[in-house]
């Protein structure tokens, strides 16, 4: 029987890292773990851990701001898997430091999950989001740490339930709002396919010090091919507003006027992308 390498999971209680954990103990990998004391007084957090060690995981107790719990935690593993919020991402680099520390870790795939921090292109209106992401590539890479990149552009379930529309949940029935020309493709993947890409990138030689994109040919579309589908579901013609380039970066400029701008931040991804 093949050997499994045995996983470490940060962020498990999170959408992506439970998807993670699952497919991590259905593809039959020794899994651990790792949470906070604060995760086990959330019932929603709870429910997912209990889940998680009934089938099979191994829960280890601690954070990444305690060097020494990190440390202990990567010498039960092969590989380190962290799923924390984009927001969060430079919480990572006392674990970079950690993982050169306990020398034993065969590969780290970093919390990125989107698109290529590298390549994109944003017009410097991100907030750094994008480079924070870059600067710990680097850090990762200035440590010689093996590692696999996991680029899977968009979640289907950020944008798709309402059509790409901000401030909606559900698609609309009467107008709709096309951001550019509409015609500029995006890729919108499953957050269920995202963990089980990932960890069968997990003991894939060919991944190792590789960005693996995911972008399956079915799952690339326009925003104007994504209004057509739906129209066809519905049997009905929206009127379609559309919104030029230039009037869309004068809205994210403006705080004021842009109240929802991490919807909208997505949305632009979708049209430099």
């Amino acid at each position: 029987m093949e050997k499994k390498s045995k996983v470490l999971i940060i962020g498990a209680t999170g959408n992506l890292g439970y998807h993670l954990a699952q497919f991590s103990i259905k593809f039959n990998h020794p899994t651990f773990i790792l949470v906070r004391d604060s995760a086990f007084n959330d019932p929603v957090k709870l429910q997912k851990l209990n889940s998680l060690s009934d089938a099979g995981a191994t829960v280890l107790k601690g954070c990444l701001e305690d060097a020494e719990n990190l440390v202990e935690a990567l010498k039960l593993v092969d590989v380190v898997i962290c799923s924390i919020p984009s927001k969060q991402v430079l919480d990572q680099r006392l674990l970079i430091k950690a993982i050169k520390e306990a020398g034993c870790i065969e590969k780290f795939i970093p919390s990125e999950f989107g698109a290529d921090p590298d390549k994109v292109q944003i017009s410097d209106m991100d907030q750094n989001f994008y480079s924070m992401k870059s600067e710990i590539r680097h850090l990762i890479e200035a440590e010689d740490i093996p590692y696999t990149y996991i680029c899977c552009n968009l979640l289907m379930s950020y944008l798709l339930p309402s059509l790409i529309q901000p401030g909606l949940k559900t698609p609309p029935r009467d107008k709709v709002t096309v951001f550019g020309n509409g015609n500029v493709k995006g890729v919108f993947v499953k957050v269920e396919d995202v963990a089980a890409f990932t960890i069968c990138a997990i003991d894939d030689p060919r991944t190792l010090n590789k960005v693996l994109y995911l972008r399956p040919s079915g799952n690339v579309y326009s925003l104007n091919e994504l209004v057509e589908i739906w129209e066809s579901k519905i049997g009905k013609k929206l009127d379609r507003i559309y919104v030029p380039e230039d009037q869309l970066l004068k809205k994210i400029k403006d705080p004021v006027a842009y109240c929802i701008a991490e919807t909208h931040f997505q949305t632009i991804n979708l049209i430099f992308i």
